[in-house]
């Protein structure tokens, strides 16, 4: 499907896929073409920075076809998580899992990491077990606490830092989602693959 193409700003476009395996597909095709100073992948979307004439052209003369996606260039990342989260026993009875199974469903295959956003770090990992669908909560908290592992339509995630949320909760994990320091500073790159692990408190 051809994306529909916006002018974002005066140096960029915004190309809505209409979904995410389209946005991947693109992302991947128009990523490393000398014309995109940046691209952004987003749930539906590739943000693409650059002379906005050339990006025009280069979109209509690209074609990514059905077998592209993401490119496959960050290592695994294996995350220890204590399955502790406020929300566990919710999920199982929305799922009509245990809460024993939950954990078996999330830790049992790897995810993969989509895209970026919310806040720095954060990750949307897709292709987990799909019985794990569950909704958004209806009253998000006010404090979600860094580390929280959760669950919101097909994708899983984990807060970088404490913030406002309204992800199902399934437990937590110590490690560093973003770190300055580091480089890159985000943990989970696009592409990667993410296993969670269960481990004791």
């Amino acid at each position: 499907m051809r994306p529909r193409v916006l002018p974002c700003g005066t140096e960029a476009l915004l190309l809505d896929c209409g979904d995410l395996a389209g946005a991947q597909a693109w992302r991947a095709t128009l990523a490393d073409h000398p014309d995109v100073r940046d691209v952004v992948l987003g749930a539906r979307t590739v943000l693409l920075r650059g002379d906005p004439a050339r990006l025009r052209r280069l979109v209509a003369e690209s074609d990514p076809g059905p077998e592209r996606g993401i490119a496959v260039d960050a290592p695994s990342v294996v995350v220890p998580v204590v399955y502790d989260g406020e929300d566990l026993e919710a999920v199982a009875a929305h799922t009509g899992l245990t809460a024993a199974e939950v954990v078996e469903a999330h830790t049992g295959r790897a995810w993969t990491v989509a895209f970026g956003g919310f806040a720095p770090g954060f990750a949307y990992l897709v292709d987990g077990d799909p019985r794990l669908e569950v909704p958004r909560l209806s009253r998000p908290r006010t404090r979600v606490p860094a580390g929280s592992v959760g669950l919101a339509g097909t994708f899983s995630g984990i807060y970088p830092r404490e913030s406002p949320g309204g992800w199902q909760l399934l437990g937590h994990t110590d490690l560093a989602l973003f770190d300055v320091e580091r480089d890159p500073p985000a943990l989970l790159q696009p592409g990667a693959t993410v296993r969670f692990e269960a481990v004791g408190t």
